[in-house]
Order: C-alpha cells, then sequence, then structure tokens
C-alpha cells in the first residue's frame, strides 16, 4: 500500500533540513529547489539518477539513487515524500521510528509558498500548460514570478523558480485534496472532468472540494464557461468576483475564430475589445487554456493585448506533445495525457500537424481505478483520433494491483480489433510500432506514469526496421 497523504497534521514553522524522498520527480524536484533558494539544507534520495537530480546536485542538494534508511542524515528536521512512495519505503519507516515530521509534498510547498501572492491553477486537465501560460506571460510583461509547474517550461528549462516579484504561480494538486491547504490569492480553474474519484469518493465531493478551492481565493476566480463540471461549480460559488473563460457566448473573456492548421490561432474578445494571436504550439485545447490564462492576467490588471502576446510566446512544456526523434520520417512523441479527455485533446492536436501521415498511439493505462473505471471511454477516444494503437500493461503508481485489470480492459473495447494491439512486454511493443509505422506517420506515447522510458525503444525498433 503507498503512503497516504494526513493533510491535517500541523506544518513546522521552519523545514529546517529538508529531506526528499523521491526527489527526482517533477512536482519534488521543484519543491526542492524552492527550498534550496530559502536557504534551507536539502538532501534526497531517488531510484535513479536524472536530469532533475543532476540540476538539484548542482544548486547543493546531497541525492542518492536507491532508497535506504542510511540515506536519511542524522541532523535531518523534516522528511518529505509522495503519495508515490510505498508504505514499507525504508526512510520513510525510518523517519517515523525517529519521530520525525513527515509531510507530503503539498505541505512542504505550502510552507515554502507561505505569505505569497498566490495565483493556483487547478483542473483535471490542462494545469501545466496554463500554468505555463500564466508564467510566460508574467515574464513577458515584465514581472518575475516564482513558480512551481508540474512540468519544464521549454523556453526556461526549468520547472520552478524563485523571483523576485510579488506573484506566486502554483499548479495545484485537485487529486487527493491537497490544493486547499494553499493560501490562494486567484484561484484558476480549468475545468472540472471527472477524475480521482477512488479518492473522493463520488462526483459530488469531487466537485465540491472545487467550489472550497475557489471560495477561498482572496481576490478573483477565474472558471471555465464551456465545461459542465465547472459550470456546476460556478454555480455553487458564494465568491464576490468570477471571472469565466471559453467560447461560451456569454463569457467574460470569449475566446473563437480558432484555426488549427498548424500553430492554433484564436481570437478572445474582452470588454469590448477583440485581440489576436497565434500560439507555438498545436491544438484546439491550447486555444482554450490561452484564454484562462489571460482571464488570470487582464483580472491582476495588466494590459490585455500585451498579456496575450506574452501568452503566445510560451513554447510548450515537457512531456506535453514533446518530440524526441525522427527515424526515416516516422516522428516520436511523448505526451503526459492520461484521461480519456486528454488522450483526446493530445491526439486531435496532433491530427492538426500530421499532414497526409498516420497516428499510432502507445498507450500506458495509469492507475487500476482508473483503468477499470474509463475503459471504455479510453478506447473510444483512441479508436476515434489514432488510427493504430498499441496498449501497455496499466502502470499502478500509488495503488495495488486489481485481479483481472490489464491494458487488455482497454483494447477488447475496440471495435475493430485489427486496429489494436495489447502488448504487455514493452521491446514486443517497439518492434510491433516499428514495423506498422511509415514514413509521414507520428508515434506518440501516452501516460503519466513511466511511458516515456519507451521512447528509446521505439527510436532503437524504428532504426533496426529501417536497416532490415
Amino acid at each position: 500500500m503507498t503512503i497516504k497523504p494526513d493533510l491535517s497534521i500541523a506544518i513546522p514553522a521552519d523545514l529546517g533540513a529538508v529531506h526528499f524522498v523521491g526527489i527526482g520527480g517533477s512536482g519534488m524536484s521543484g519543491i526542492a529547489r524552492l527550498a534550496l533558494g530559502a536557504g534551507h539544507r536539502v538532501t534526497g534520495s531517488d531510484v535513479r539518477d536524472s536530469a532533475n537530480v543532476a540540476a538539484l546536485r548542482e544548486l547543493g542538494a546531497t541525492i542518492a539513487i536507491g532508497h535506504a534508511a542510511e540515506n536519511l542524515p542524522a541532523d535531518v528536521d523534516t522528511v518529505v515524500v509522495t503519495g508515490a512512495l510505498w508504505q514499507d519505503n525504508p526512510e520513510y519507516q525510518s523517519a517515523l521510528e525517529r519521530g520525525l515530521p513527515v509531510l507530503h509534498r503539498s505541505q512542504a510547498l505550502a510552507s515554502v509558498i507561505s505569505g505569497q501572492r498566490l495565483v493556483s491553477v487547478a483542473g483535471a486537465h490542462g494545469k501545466t500548460t496554463s500554468t505555463g501560460m500564466i508564467i510566460s506571460g508574467l515574464l513577458a510583461l515584465g514581472q518575475d514570478p516564482s513558480f512551481v509547474n508540474g512540468g519544464v517550461i521549454e523556453e526556461l528549462g526549468v520547472s520552478a523558480a524563485s523571483g523576485s516579484g510579488e506573484l506566486f504561480v502554483v499548479e495545484a494538486d485537485e487529486s487527493d485534496g491537497s490544493f486547499l491547504l494553499y493560501d490562494t490569492s486567484v484561484a484558476l480553474i480549468t475545468n472540472v472532468d471527472p477524475d480521482h474519484l477512488d479518492h473522493y469518493g463520488s462526483l459530488d465531493a469531487f466537485e465540491q472540494a472545487f467550489v472550497d478551492f475557489a471560495d477561498r481565493a482572496s481576490e478573483f476566480v477565474v472558471i471555465s464557461s464551456d465545461d459542465s463540471g465547472a459550470t456546476r461549480v460556478r454555480d455553487r460559488l458564494s465568491h464576490h468576483r468570477v471571472l469565466t473563460f471559453g467560447e461560451a457566448a456569454d463569457a467574460t473573456v470569449r475566446v473563437h475564430s480558432i484555426s488549427t492548421d498548424g500553430p492554433v490561432s484564436f481570437a478572445v474578445d474582452h470588454e469590448g475589445e477583440t485581440h489576436r494571436a497565434q500560439l507555438r504550439i498545436p491544438g484546439r485545447h491550447n486555444a482554450i487554456n490561452a484564454a484562462g490564462a489571460f482571464a488570470v492576467l487582464v483580472g491582476l490588471g495588466f494590459d490585455p493585448a500585451a498579456s496575450l502576446e506574452g501568452i503566445a510566446r510560451f513554447a510548450g512544456t515537457g512531456r506535453r506533445f514533446e518530440l524526441h526523434g525522427v527515424v526515416d520520417g516516422v516522428s516520436v512523441y511523448d505526451d503526459y495525457a492520461h484521461h480519456p479527455t486528454e488522450v483526446a485533446a493530445a491526439l486531435s492536436a496532433a491530427r492538426t500537424v500530421v499532414g497526409d501521415g498516420r497516428i499510432i498511439a502507445v498507450h500506458q493505462p495509469h492507475l487500476y481505478s482508473r483503468t477499470r473505471l474509463f475503459a471504455k471511454e479510453f478506447a473510444e477516444v483512441l479508436e476515434r483520433y489514432a488510427d493504430e494503437t498499441v496498449v501497455l500493461d496499466v502502470y499502478g503508481a500509488r495503488e495495488d494491483p486489481e485481479p483481472g485489470v490489464t491494458g487488455a480492459l482497454v483494447s477488447e473495447r475496440f471495435e475493430h480489433a485489427e486496429r489494436v494491439a495489447f502488448i504487455a512486454d514493452w521491446q514486443d511493443a517497439a518492434d510491433h510500432t516499428a514495423r506498422i509505422a511509415r514514413p509521414g506517420d507520428f508515434v506518440i506515447t501516452l501516460g503519466c506514469g513511466d511511458v516515456y522510458r519507451i521512447v528509446p525503444q521505439l527510436l532503437g525498433s524504428l532504426e533496426r526496421e529501417r536497416d532490415a
């Protein structure tokens, strides 16, 4: 069983010397970077070396590879963990035995950002991109915000930084309710698509968490005008200032004239004026994300035209439609999409730029509960938007295996069985993908687990297929 965060425990006034168990993850590494910037001594461990680990070492962190009780320094004050760790993790168990404060990563972040003017971005999808767009916009406007994002911002090369300005922009995680820990000034809700029901227990409880998150914002709320879940949340809000964004006619920021022929272009109407932009990234959904980021910036009082121009500079984040290589005309991309709505958005964006080529999706289901609940929906969007699909086995993350829940649950629900293959062995999956790929095709790995690690195998199989 994985570690369940106890969000009710008191957060120490001073974290002191901090040890991060699983420091290399995108979220944990960003918090560790901020802790270093705040003057804390940082140690940590991870199962493997990575670019995040290397960057933190350069900043002064001491990091061990592999988990062991002896990695925990004798003089550590606070231990930070993630919900992806298992209860028997030796460093976690050692911290408990020593009576040390053990914080979930969201609690550590809440401590680091305490007292800041916080812009919190929440939603089932689009958080990382929307957060990155707000950051890019603020930087273009001459601001110097602090931030923590769920992915590396391409033009900056980092996922977190300490700035000198008053604003702090954070991707707020709703999956376990931890976004309610933050002292939010401005709340952006991209959408409220049902997810994480394994934690909340019901759709009503899931939506109520967003109501609570929004109503706690001290300044204003920005929320989608189009998403049905967001509409239900908006109707339950008691906040005095709510801005909406989307394609609805009555949206505070209305987006329209969306063109997805290559990098997406669009127009937004705001307070009687129309502003136009072209993004550096594809996908209709990114025009909507940009409208939400625009609503945040104009809500903060920034010039509309300059705000949209700044947002348009955003070049994407790591693991969001990220190109890793091209072999004999076959392009291999990776995307973090792990919910049916996200998969549809990623693949429809790919469709706008693939031209005459085909889309081959390599899908790794994430979580046993999500696979069980949404197998039919995954099959429907994969069959609709991809020409061929390879389904891998489930990445369980924080969950114990469920009998009978494998990637086959998805593949078996395809109407046209000849367009899908369930292949649990990664090398076999890579070889199969290479055999069916042809010049002009896009191969796209999909999932928020470790599916990105199959990319070198895909490229290698494509090379061997070309030389055969």
